[in-house]
């Protein structure tokens, strides 16, 4: 179990529930009355970091890695069994294992207000606006801008919230 104390830092009102895991805690900062479910994996990597502003709920199995840099701005919700992903294998070619391809580490940026839906995958690189809708297990390969509703594999806008 990780304590408060151990993590880079940890705001008022915070409630980590019971089974979740949070894995290189120093590496991890997160905001008041931030919520992280049951069995939801927070790994802040060795050489990553991972923030979660204020008010931002992260749900049950989730899993978010920081080794490329997570940050979730205010008030983000994050449905039960997301992904996001920060960092990937480069192909090292046809006869080599990919496991064996150097990593790449690429940030991901989740605006203010913005939500993803249950299952949703977001990849490494990728920058969500402010006020974005995921929708349920959408694959986010690419930026999505402010206030857009984005469905689909791979996740594409339908539409504007505005």
């Amino acid at each position: 179990m990780v304590r408060p104390e151990d993590l880079r830092s940890c705001g008022d009102g915070v409630i980590i529930e019971p089974g979740a895991v949070i894995l290189h805690p120093e590496n991890v900062s997160l905001g008041d009355n931030v919520y992280v479910g049951h069995y939801a994996v927070l790994n802040g990597y060795h050489a990553g970091e991972l923030i979660c502003g204020p008010d931002t709920w992260i749900g049950q199995h989730c899993l978010l890695h920081g080794a490329g840099g997570l940050v979730l701005g205010a008030e983000v919700g994050v449905g039960s069994g997301c992904r996001i992903l920060t960092s990937a294998h480069r192909d090292p070619g046809p006869d080599q294992p990919i496991m064996g391809g150097p990593l790449d580490f690429l940030p991901v940026r989740i605006g203010d207000g913005s939500d993803l839906g249950c299952n949703a995958v977001v990849l490494g690189g990728v920058t969500i606006g402010r006020g974005v809708q995921v929708g349920a297990g959408a694959v986010v390969r690419e930026d999505l801008p402010a206030f857009s509703v984005a469905v689909g594999v791979p996740a594409r806008v339908v539409r504007q919230r505005r």
